[in-house]
């Protein structure tokens, strides 16, 4: 049986048991600190928690940085 994944950043990920903020959590981004794209549309930051990913589902992570 294949392994479900889900695309972040143009890089297939295990998809595991996790929903959108725990997968970018656990692969090192700032939760407090991004902007996320699921399947082209931007998804709420408040919502990730509560956000089910799916198998061939697609992410885009964009992390801020400060400076001048």
């Amino acid at each position: 049986m294949a392994t479900e994944t889900v695309r972040v950043n143009g890089r297939d990920v295990p998809l595991g048991n996790s929903n959108a903020a725990e997968l970018i959590e656990s692969l090192g981004y700032d939760i407090r600190r991004i902007a996320v794209e699921l399947n082209g549309d931007i998804c709420p930051r408040a919502s990730l928690g509560s956000t089910v990913l799916k198998d061939g589902d697609s992410l885009e992570v964009v992390s801020f940085v400060g400076g001048g």
